[in-house]
Order: structure tokens, then C-alpha cells, then sequence
């Protein structure tokens, strides 16, 4: 019944989930593009530092946001099924399993070319990782902490990426990690019956094929606080939230809520999140999006997907 159970899991966030974190703000907005009317609806969601990013089911992407560093100039990209978004970059997956990029690249963060068979990318701070189709892991980038130090891994299916560490979720269920471990966010070794992995700035989440989370690392916010949580099918981490959805459609936030980013208790229908600095944004199984948070740079404005 486990094993069962394990893979009924895995079902709802291979659905659901990407595999795959001012001043003013932004009251709960919800922007329509139903799937009934909208002729390329968006069927993922990413968010960077100040941007989000969407990805549509004709392959296209489109972005809004703090555009500092052209982080959002990704009109042009075609056949993305994979997307992931840094601080100041943003990067895609393409169908043919090359990936491409948009952004800063002061790192070289943006230096995936002659990167082939990816089946999953990640952006951090300043670096990015890939998940090859035969589970080996490359990454490029800053590496100041060790957290492109994944030649050696092996058997990977999802792997994320901190401010300066990179989390790896292995098809046994175990995690692997490297990179900054300064308040403990490295600190997966016994985690076991993973089924989801996300990283905050300083923090990493995993959630388990029961439906329950665990989290470890930086914590002054209560963004680690998810030990009650139940039920959940997918999670994301900010930089200082944490965000899941639940088997209901419902969404549950703790953390850091200066902006009013954790304030997703009256959502429904959602079937997938995504959390940046001080924005989280939703979508709806209706096809609808709802945004909540900070808004300096307009990321919360998809309105016109």
C-alpha cells in the first residue's frame, strides 16, 4: 500500500508540478484567462527575485517583472516544457532537451551551451543546474560554496537551487546536497520517501510521499514552521516563505509576510504555486491565476496571459 500510495503521489505532481523561490505591494488579485477561452493558456508558473514567469501549452513563454537585466525577454523562445527563474535570470527547457537562458550572466550563470539530453532545470542566486536524462547533474555558474560541486551525483530526478547551495532528489527517495551549510540547509542526509524538493535563499523543503513536509535551515521567519502541514501535493519556497497546495486545492503559506505574500488562506482550486522574494502566485485548475504580494516591478501583473 505504500509503494502504492508513493506513486499516486508522484502521479498528482508529475501533473502538477514543474520539474523541477520594494516597498509597495499588491492586494490578492485574480487575473482571468480561462482554459475554456484562452487560445494558449499558461500550464506553469515560476518565480525569480522581482519576475514571474509562464509557461504556455503551445511551448510558448511570457514574463513580467523587474526586466533590469532582459531576466524577461523570452517572447522569442518556442518548445519550453521546463522553465525555472534566479534572482536576475531566467532559464528554459527545450523539448529537444537543450536549455536556454535570459538574464544576467555576471557568473556565468548562462553558461548551459553545450548542454544536450536535460530532463529538468534549476536556477539559483547566480548559478543553474541541470538533471541529464541518464540522472547524472551538471551546473555552471557561482560556485564560491561549493553548490555546482554536483559532478559526482548520480540516480537524480529533480534537483533545485538555493542562494548558494543545490539540493538533488535521488529516484530512491533520499536527497542529496551541496553548497553554503552555514544554517543547516544541507542538512538532508536522513530524509527519505521524497517526492518534491524545493530551496529557499537559506532553507530547503522536501515533501514526502504521505503528504506531510519537512524543512531544515535558516528559520528566523517560521519559514521552516511546515511540520503540521498535511495533504499537500506540491510545494515552493521564496526566499523567505514557504507555500504548498493541498489535495483540496487549497494553499497554506508560512514565513516572511512583509508584503502579504503568505496571505493565500482564502485560495481554492489551485493546482500548482510559485514563490519569489516577496510574491507568490498561483494557478488555478480553472485555468485562472491569482498573484498576492510584492508588486514594485509589476510581478504580479499577468492579467493579459
Amino acid at each position: 500500500m505504500k509503494t502504492l500510495f508513493y506513486w499516486a503521489r508522484v502521479g498528482i505532481l508529475l501533473v502538477t508540478v514543474v520539474l523541477i523561490a520594494g516597498i509597495a505591494g499588491c492586494s490578492e488579485s485574480v487575473f482571468p484567462s480561462p482554459f475554456g477561452s484562452a487560445e494558449y493558456p499558461i500550464i506553469r508558473i515560476v518565480c525569480g527575485e522581482q519576475h514571474t514567469v509562464g509557461v504556455k501549452v503551445d511551448g510558448t513563454v511570457v514574463a513580467v517583472g523587474s526586466n533590469y537585466y532582459s531576466q524577461c525577454s523570452v517572447d522569442h523562445w518556442t518548445d519550453i516544457v521546463g522553465v525555472d527563474a534566479g534572482y536576475f535570470h531566467t532559464v528554459g527547457l527545450k523539448a529537444d532537451g537543450i536549455v536556454v537562458t535570459a538574464g544576467r550572466n555576471f557568473d556565468g550563470q548562462r553558461n548551459v551551451h553545450g548542454w544536450t539530453d536535460i530532463t529538468q532545470v534549476a536556477a539559483g542566486s547566480r548559478h543553474t543546474v541541470g538533471v541529464k536524462s541518464d540522472g547524472t547533474v551538471v551546473a555552471t555558474g557561482w560556485n564560491d560554496a561549493g553548490q555546482c560541486n554536483v559532478g559526482s551525483w548520480r540516480g537524480i530526478i529533480q534537483v533545485a537551487a538555493g542562494y548558494s547551495h543545490t539540493v538533488g532528489l535521488k529516484s530512491d527517495g533520499t536527497v542529496v546536497a551541496t553548497g553554503l551549510n552555514y544554517d543547516g540547509q544541507c542538512d538532508v542526509g536522513g530524509w527519505t520517501d521524497i517526492i518534491q524538493i524545493a530551496a529557499g535563499s537559506l532553507y530547503t523543503v522536501g515533501l514526502k510521499a504521505d503528504g506531510t513536509v519537512v524543512a531544515v535551515g535558516y528559520n528566523s521567519y517560521g519559514q521552516c514552521d511546515v511540520g503540521g502541514w498535511t495533504d499537500i501535493i506540491q510545494i515552493a519556497a521564496g526566499s523567505l516563505h514557504t507555500v504548498g497546495v493541498k489535495a483540496d486545492g487549497t494553499v497554506v503559506a508560512v514565513g516572511y509576510n512583509s508584503y502579504g505574500q503568505c496571505n493565500v488562506g482564502g485560495w481554492t482550486g489551485v493546482s500548482q504555486v510559485a514563490a519569489g522574494y516577496g510574491h507568490t502566485v498561483g494557478l488555478k485548475s480553472d485555468g485562472t491565476v491569482v498573484a498576492i504580494g510584492w508588486n514594485d516591478a509589476g510581478q504580479c501583473e499577468v492579467g493579459d496571459w
